[in-house]
């Protein structure tokens, strides 16, 4: 059976490399006698997969052992929540960004704590309904917020934070959908995460990397397993966590290392700017992001300003090629491609080639 070209925002396309690694692995991890969705979470053979996973991404985000790597069901909308109940306090300020739609959804969950807590939520810059979508180029902080949280790319808007604001407090960064596509100092940040099921691995967790002094801060009142502090000093292993999907990104993050950050970094750029040269090249075809901010991970685009007849078409058209979804995010429409890490380069090629013969015949 022949695999399609995987355009989903998430779950997303994973290396085809670790797919077939772990499919011979599946019944038998490395003659041990059982899969690793069998052995014990306690057990040595499980231990050296988790202690590998975690090194290697922190070898690939450059962390020292000042920062902590925590592995947390609910992917990146449990973080939402999180990380309000675990730092704002009554009295206390915590800025946002409004930046799109999954920022907005972390402002939300920021609101409803500071409601309960009496505590306060300032809206650091808010360009979500912009259009053409793009990110802010002002911010407005609060001298000692407990903590500034952003959103590094927005997957339905298509926009990219190219440069990362000074802020006043802790810079806390949801980079669920360009975490290692891109060279970054993470070090920048006390807290980054994201959900796995774009450039980590497959869903159900979020990563989540944090200064091991910020996580101490939070709120110990709160439930046990919703403290950062206990997957800290419990190394992700107070409870029994995800196993697979722990066991899929580290293999995802050997991937990584194996192809070099240099040039997957490089191949990322070209990817998007083959899709945004085509875009840029006809009047057929819009972009809906701001040249400057627009994402290498989601290409985001209409035909003809928002043919939506056109618009099925070329979806309906693409599927039958082998190419899926491309449909944009329900609420906005329009034509969505997402090329993470894992996309291939052949992928974008008979995207592009598609492009231009749909073009000619009906432009």
């Amino acid at each position: 059976m022949a695999r399609a070209y995987n355009f989903s925002a998430g779950p997303a396309v994973l290396p085809l490399e670790v797919l077939q690694d772990a499919q011979k692995d599946l019944v038998d991890y490395k003659g041990c006698g059982m899969s690793v969705m069998e052995m014990s979470h306690r057990g040595k053979d499980y231990d050296a997969i988790h202690q590998e996973a975690i090194a290697t991404f922190k070898e690939l985000c450059g962390l020292g052992d000042d920062w902590s790597v925590c592995f947390i069901q609910g992917g990146a909308s449990m973080q939402f929540a999180m990380i309000p109940m675990n730092f704002l306090g009554k009295g206390e300020v915590a800025d946002y960004g409004k930046q799109g739609t999954w920022s907005n959804k972390a402002l939300k969950e920021g609101q409803k704590v500071a409601a309960l807590r009496g505590a306060t939520v300032n809206v650091a810059a808010d360009c979500q309904k912009d259009i053409p979508t793009r990110m802010p180029i002002e911010w407005k902080w609060t001298d000692g917020a407990q903590f500034c949280h952003i959103c590094s790319n927005e997957t339905i808007a298509g926009a990219e934070l190219k440069e990362f604001p000074k802020t006043t407090g802790p810079l806390i960064c949801d980079m669920s959908s360009d975490i290692l596509s891109c060279e970054r100092d993470y070090n920048k940040f006390d807290m980054f995460y994201a959900g796995a099921q774009k450039n980590l691995g497959p869903s159900g967790m979020a990563v989540v990397a944090i200064k091991k002094e910020l996580a101490a801060k939070g709120d110990d009142k709160i439930p046990t397993m919703l403290q950062y502090r206990t997957y800290v000093d419990e190394n992700s292993l107070f409870n029994t966590p995800p196993t697979w999907g722990i066991y899929i990104f580290g293999e995802t993050m050997k991937w990584v290392k194996k192809m070099g950050k240099e040039k997957l970094f490089a191949l990322n750029a070209e990817k998007a700017k083959k899709i945004y040269d085509v875009i840029d090249g006809s009047e057929f075809w819009t972009g809906t992001a701001v040249p400057e901010f627009r994402s290498n991970m989601n290409v985001t685009w209409r035909i003809k300003g928002g043919d939506e007849e056109l618009e099925k078409r070329f979806i309906d058209d693409a599927k039958k090629l082998g190419m899926s979804s491309l449909k944009g995010h329900r609420s906005v429409g329009g034509l969505r491609a997402s090329i993470y890490n894992a996309f291939p380069m052949e992928g974008v090629d008979a995207l592009v080639s598609f492009m231009k013969d749909f073009e000619k015949k009906n432009g």
